[in-house]
């Protein structure tokens, strides 16, 4: 969550110490939240892009430190792997063009950082999990040196007891096991920060947790991993798995993952977000801040709640609360499911999709939450991950008082002029509306997404007689090629 760590070992008291202070932040936070006029403001937008550096053959190329050091930009930010940078965005007003602002700011970014990453022979690249990445390109040895990391890797490893497992279906299925947590870092992301008003905040969130999985169908980008095809969004998986901590203890797989979907919808604040990772999860990277919360309530100050923070950082829900405390104040949405690429309009206009479709849905929420028992949403996350476009999905009837079975494709066609009308009626301009929505309406027509691309590319490739490594590395080259076109993915050729 943006906080530095500087130590990756721990005494018990550490953890003592954490665990207490912790819960008075949840104390704070709960009476932060009863304040009439907390973190009301403008709605505005932020986003990150994770990105990979590779080489001009595809391969990944660890340097990502080199090129922080040159760039000398605040906004680039390491990732786990030594391969990876991730890009923040500058928040835009929701009102106007934000996408089309932060479609020019990566422009501008990408000239300016890959003229620093071609020294190191590097360009980057966004793309959900890359095709040619190997086993090798994993492993401590690829660990981006820093103590969070570490910390992250020594407390997960320490809990899990064991090697990690990963177990995929596919052709053919992936079944690993791995001594660190640097396969998490295959997969890169187009993460979405939404902030809103506290009084619109339960049903805007459970309607974002509504349209994940129609969203996430629409943007998969990520079918390959170590020369296999596996789920059109693999990363879901793979995250999930690559840093599962718990043991083979029965009464520690009562408890979801630290990367996981839900635990239920949200009922009445965003405090029972906070509240139940606190719960569920124990804390690891117990660093402990000077600032007492609860004085600083008192003192007329706003506290920067430094344990929940961290701790918040430390579990992977797909969509989760944050809480910030500058600018006097707020909560906020972030929206995780999206990877990155394939192109930026297409990234755009999959976010824009996701928030209009939950717009248009927001004031229905407590009707539909009634219809669908939560576990199915759950289920339509994981079945959007596997099948994508294919995938059917259990959806409340707004005609009849049951779930019903719907194709994706035919949700989204329902949903794209209803989030149109919902993202102008929120003071989004009608052409930035229109060309967003357009974008997606021109990938469910023929239909494809990302993933689609990939393997259709990549089949033909095969059947033309390239072997499969050689084939990987073509199919890339034309993702590359495509993506610093700046055209949409519905523009993109198939062809060999």
């Amino acid at each position: 969550m943006g906080i530095e760590i500087r130590q990756d070992n721990f005494r018990q008291e550490d953890y003592d110490q954490f665990n207490a202070k912790i819960r008075e932040n949840l104390k704070a936070l709960e009476q932060l939240l009863a304040r009439p006029g907390f973190g009301e403001g403008e709605e505005s937008l932020g986003a990150e892009l994770e990105f990979y550096l590779v080489d001009p053959q595809g391969q990944p190329v660890p340097c990502n430190q080199k090129i922080l050091a040159r760039a000398d930009n605040g906004q680039l930010t390491p990732e786990l792997n030594r391969f990876n940078l991730e890009y923040n965005l500058r928040p835009q007003p929701f009102r106007g063009a934000p996408f089309a602002a932060f479609e020019r700011e990566l422009q501008r970014a990408l000239r300016d950082t890959n003229q620093v990453a071609a020294e190191f022979g590097a360009e980057l690249l966004p793309i959900g999990i890359l095709p040619t990445a190997e086993l090798a390109h994993f492993g401590h040895h690829m660990m981006t040196d820093q103590p969070r990391y570490r910390a992250m890797d020594n407390a997960l490893r320490r809990l899990r007891g064991a090697p990690f497992e990963v177990d995929i279906d596919g052709r053919p299925p992936l079944r690993l096991q791995w001594d660190d947590v640097t396969l998490e870092g295959a997969n890169t992301s187009f993460q979405l920060h939404w902030r809103l008003n506290p009084a619109e905040f339960v049903n805007s969130f459970n309607a974002v947790q509504l349209v994940t999985p129609i969203a996430l169908a629409l943007a998969a980008n990520s079918p390959l991993l170590f020369g296999h095809e596996l789920w059109q969004e693999t990363r879901i998986a793979l995250f999930k798995q690559s840093i599962d901590c718990r043991n083979e203890d029965r009464s520690q797989r009562k408890y979801p993952p630290r990367v996981y979907f839900g635990n239920g919808w949200l009922r009445q604040s965003a405090l029972e977000l906070f509240a139940s990772t606190v719960a569920l999860f124990p804390p690891i990277m117990p660093v402990t801040h000077p600032e007492h919360p609860l004085a600083e309530l008192r003192a007329g100050r706003l506290p920067q709640l430094h344990e929940l923070r961290l701790h918040q950082g430390s579990t992977w829900p797909w969509n989760r609360a944050i809480y910030d405390h500058h600018d006097g104040g707020h909560v906020r949405m972030e929206v995780r499911a999206l990877p990155a690429g394939p192109s930026l309009e297409d990234m755009s206009a999959t976010a824009a999709f996701l928030l209009g479709s939950a717009l248009a849905l927001r004031d229905s929420m407590p009707d539909r939450i009634n219809l669908l028992p939560f576990k199915f949403a759950e289920h339509n996350f994981y079945r959007a991950a596997h099948r994508g476009l294919e995938a059917t999905l259990l959806w409340p009837s707004s005609s009849q008082i049951k779930v019903v079975e719907y194709e994706v494709l035919e949700l989204a066609r329902r949903l794209i002029p209803m989030a149109r009308e919902a993202l102008e009626q929120a003071g989004m301009e009608a052409g930035e509306a229109k060309r967003l929505l357009d974008n997606i309406q021109a990938r469910v027509a023929i239909p494809t997404n990302g993933a689609h691309w990939q393997l259709t590319l990549l089949h033909k490739l095969q059947q033309s007689g390239l072997d499969a490594n050689t084939a990987r590395r073509e199919m890339l080259r034309h993702y590359r090629r495509n993506f610093y076109s700046f055209r949409p993915l519905s523009q993109w050729s198939t062809e060999s």
